[in-house]
């Protein structure tokens, strides 16, 4: 099963990352001024991420792959890793489909 891990940033900023159930990473929010609005942003994935449309799969400037999740209002909630290919970065838009519904939420932030 998948988790949300909250961290605080050097910054004093609050994260997130959704990690599948091997403990790798699949999703990182930018930073949020407060605990409450880093855990918006995850309820925000939790809704988002069954809603095909909410992805966003970009191309970068060195040929990597990545995707982007976004809200209703269009904002982006989360980024994912590179990868090497198309296919693979597909694979991690079905991971975090698959994972963020239920995930736990683990806090390392204090």
């Amino acid at each position: 099963m998948g988790k949300f891990v909250i961290t605080k940033r050097a910054d004093g900023e609050f994260q997130f990352s959704l990690k599948a159930g091997n403990g790798q990473e699949i999703l990182a929010s930018e930073g949020y001024k407060t605990k409450d609005a880093c855990e918006n942003g995850i309820a925000s994935v939790k809704r988002n991420s069954q809603d095909e449309s909410k992805f966003d799969l970009k191309k970068s400037k060195n040929d990597k792959f990545y995707f982007n999740l976004k809200a209703t209002n269009g904002q982006i909630i989360g980024t994912s890793e590179m990868y090497e290919t198309e296919a693979a970065c597909k694979n991690g838009i079905e991971s975090v489909k698959k994972n963020a519904p239920d995930a736990l939420i683990e806090d390392k932030s204090n």
